[in-house]
């Protein structure tokens, strides 16, 4: 079977992280005499808020999908903060900022919105309206490009393409059975793309680019914001940011909704295991739901429907049918799938794609692939959310990969990767090969990593949003930090798709993370929203 490979007055500066746990950030810098709390330098910053998008930055964004009154609403600034906060008189980055002004007359502040990746821009967190009116009347919405990513000295660097090329050549064969010899290219190409971005981007920029370093500056932002404390909305990654916040400056945290919850313990080849077998389960609960309660599903049960896709995949490699001039083969139409996935109202335009291609129907496969395909491929993209046409910057793999690989302690021995991808395989027969785009993680170079272990026990009440089928953050993560963190609430969302809240699909998990938001109710302990599962 085809298999897909994977790749949230002014106040002074906040206190500094907490120092009761041996795991906390101040003591695994210690040797870099990282000072605590904001640099007196970066502390009460004024930003100059401009409009983001006129002219045909407005008209190219719109053309995209945008909402015209909506984009040219948005106002864009920037925010200095030191590369290296063990050296505040250093080298500077200066941090894209991206505003939607507060509807209502007494906002309470601004809700500093990380849209998760590694590697999404700001412009792409705002990009199309959200959030209820209560909270848009509430809270200024502001988000912002993380350091290295975007207009915040987005990282470009390594080649890629050479990685994908070697994986395609490999990607038939079981990793348990391939040999030292077959592995060769691989790990080459892995090597000298760490090897690149080291060169290219530099040492000192690499160290200090993970999210440990992403924390600190969100306390320049909260201070250049004029708020006393952070009230924030972390999606998938940034969720780990959030959870990295809580702990580090509790006394500045006013409330954070974690939604879509990363692991915080693991290397990222166990990670990349347990996202691959998330997007296996979150595709058998597709082909049941489809069996079970869709009028016109293409299976005629869920055991026969791996059996069913060979043919469809079959079919596609040896027509090739076409989508905006483009040929879609079998690993194209698998990619469609894996970014519809994060949508559970996409559910039912996967199931017409497939029923076309198993009735060999031309014109229904024009029809049903054409919305798939942009969804994966067009202003959507593999975040999976729009990349604003005024953004230049488009290399957010090389941000994944040098923040991923700064934040966690990585094995250097490619067998590790080897087994995590063999346990893949054999549970995840259409999701599979992630792991391997973590191996470049074997020859990083030296990085600020992130704390584990960290309880965040002196955080106001924090809650954490996961989804029973959640494919890319699977609800065991949820649980997991939920648990991890003492003062944490979990809210569960009985559906599908890749993070919940904002969107306006479940009024449940609105109204009650609206409440939290605005004025401090925490969501009942248990709390189960219903979906469509």
């Amino acid at each position: 079977m085809t298999t897909v490979l994977l790749t949230g007055c002014t106040g002074a500066p906040g206190p500094g992280p907490a120092e009761e746990e041996p795991d906390d950030i101040e003591e695994a810098a210690a040797d870099r005499a990282v000072e605590p709390g904001t640099p007196e330098a970066f502390a009460g910053q004024e930003i100059e808020w401009d409009t983001c998008y006129t002219g045909d930055d407005l008209e190219a964004a719109v053309d995209e999908g945008g909402e015209g009154d909506w984009l040219g609403a948005l106002d864009c600034g920037t925010v200095s903060v030191p590369l290296d906060y063990a050296d505040p008189d250093g080298r500077t980055l200066d941090l894209h900022m991206v505003r939607a002004a507060a509807t209502g007359d007494e906002p309470l502040g601004s809700l500093v919105i990380n849209g998760g990746g590694p590697g999404v821009t700001g412009s792409e967190t705002l990009f199309w309206e959200t959030m209820s009116p209560r909270v848009r009347a509430s809270f200024d919405l502001v988000s912002f490009d993380p350091r290295g990513v975007g207009r915040s000295e987005g990282l470009e660097c390594g080649n890629w393409d050479e990685i994908d090329r070697v994986l395609a050549n490999i990607g038939d064969t079981d990793p348990a059975d391939l040999t030292d010899e077959e592995l060769v290219p691989l790990e080459r190409a892995a090597r000298l793309y760490a090897e690149d971005c080291a060169e290219e981007a530099g040492e000192d920029f690499l160290y200090n680019i993970g999210s440990v370093n992403v924390a600190r500056d969100m306390d320049i932002i909260r201070d250049a914001l004029g708020d006393d404390a952070l009230t924030y909305l972390g999606y998938s990654y940034g969720t780990y940011v959030g959870a990295l916040y809580a702990q580090m400056y509790p006394q500045a945290t006013r409330a954070l909704v974690l939604d879509g919850a990363v692991e915080t313990e693991h290397t990222n080849a166990e990670a990349a295991y347990e996202q691959d077998v998330a997007f296996q389960e979150s595709w058998e609960l597709f082909v049941e739901y489809c069996v079970t309660d869709m009028a016109a599903c293409p299976f005629d049960s869920a055991d026969g429907a791996e059996a069913d896709m060979d043919e469809v995949f079959a079919y596609l490699d040896a027509e090739l049918p076409e989508v905006e001039g483009e040929p879609v083969d079998s690993w194209t139409f698998a990619w469609m799938i894996t970014m519809a996935l994060y949508d559970e109202y996409l559910w039912e335009d996967i199931s017409q794609a497939i029923r076309a291609v198993r009735a060999q129907d031309e014109e229904e496969i024009d029809t049903s692939f054409s919305y798939l395909y942009e969804y994966a491929f067009g202003a959507v993209g593999a975040s999976p959310r729009p990349r604003a046409a005024a953004d230049e910057w488009e290399d957010s793999t090389s941000a994944m990969t040098a923040i991923n690989c700064a934040d966690r302690e990585d094995p250097t021995d490619v067998e590790a990767y080897r087994e995590a991808a063999a346990r893949t395989t054999a549970e995840a027969s259409f999701f599979s090969g992630g792991v391997w785009t973590v191996l470049p993680c074997a020859y990083w170079t030296e990085t600020e990593e992130a704390p584990t272990g960290f309880t965040a026990p002196d955080a106001p009440p924090i809650v954490v949003v996961g989804t029973v089928g959640d494919p890319a953050t699977p609800y065991a993560w949820a649980q997991r930090l939920a648990d991890q963190l003492e003062t944490a609430t979990l809210v569960t969302y009985e559906g599908a798709g890749h993070t919940i809240y904002g969107y306006g699909v479940s009024s449940c998990v609105e109204s009650e993370l609206d409440d939290y938001l605005i004025d401090g109710t925490v969501p009942e302990e248990g709390l189960s929203c219903p979906g469509m599962l």
